[in-house]
């Protein structure tokens, strides 16, 4: 039998299992945002139990740790077509002094993981007192 080599083929093929794609990625796809209560992040973990996500903070710094494993075990099935990722995935995110670490609670719904962490009472705008000669007036900070 005659086989061809393409090596660019096979440095794709590198590239992606290192770096991944749009349709494997290595890492957990995020959108994060900042309300005037809370740091709210919403992570992507389709097809993962719920039971296999592990949350930890240390020292402000989160990290998200989830496993998907496949439905099939290789010894009895053959598989046809292998495109979906299997394995440990993770990610760390480095959290400002300005969050209340404590109070970070973590919800897992149609495959998104929404992790929301309050901001602090001190880093929150307040209304802060100027005094001057003609009378008192508030200006917010």
């Amino acid at each position: 039998m005659l086989m061809r080599t393409d090596p660019f083929r096979d440095l794709d093929r590198l590239t992606e299992s290192v770096f991944g794609s749009m349709a494997r990625p290595t890492t957990l796809p995020m959108d994060a945002f900042r309300d005037n209560q809370a740091f709210v992040i919403e992570m992507e973990v389709p097809g993962v139990d719920p039971d296999s996500i592990d949350l930890t903070v240390e020292k402000n710094v989160l990290t998200v740790h989830a496993e998907r494993r496949p439905r099939f075990d290789d010894d009895k099935v053959e598989r046809i077509v292998a495109e979906r990722s299997y394995g440990a995935f993770s990610r760390q995110l480095f959290l400002g002094e300005s969050l209340d670490v404590d109070a970070l609670t973590a919800d897992y719904d149609a495959g998104v993981l929404t992790i929301r962490i309050p901001v602090a009472e001190q880093a929150k705008p307040r209304k802060i007192a100027i005094g001057s000669s003609s009378g008192r007036r508030e200006i917010s900070s």
